[in-house]
């Protein structure tokens, strides 16, 4: 039963990365005929490379993803217990989702790489 839970849950989110691609190419294509030649160049390059995303740069960002996750539980533990002076917060890291799904996976992959290049 709870192979199958997880399976539905996947599969979900995958949908809905799906989606989520799909309304983004929408934009990407609305957008690019208002760029200059040089940066319609740029994007569709920067697209083709993000396609190309491979298992190994997927093992990567989990790797990512799961070592800032325990760095963040570490953190949380290691916070003083004494209250801070008023008006001051404590430090804190982005929450990293356990549930996230391989497709968004590769679209963080696709924004590291991306970013790499550009």
């Amino acid at each position: 039963l709870q192979y199958y839970e997880m399976s539905y849950g996947l599969n979900i989110e995958m949908h809905k990365q799906a989606e989520i691609v799909k309304r983004l190419n929408g934009i990407c294509a609305q957008v690019l005929p208002y760029l200059s030649q040089e940066h319609q160049q740029q994007v569709l390059g920067a697209i083709e490379r993000a396609k190309q995303v491979t298992a190994p740069e997927l093992n990567s960002i989990i790797r990512q993803q799961l070592q800032a996750h325990q760095l963040s539980q570490l953190q949380a533990l290691a916070l003083p217990l004494t209250p801070l002076p008023v008006g001051l917060q404590p430090p804190s890291l982005p929450a990293v989702s356990a549930g996230t799904g391989l497709l968004s996976l590769s679209a963080l992959g696709s924004q590291a790489h991306l970013s790499k290049e550009d």
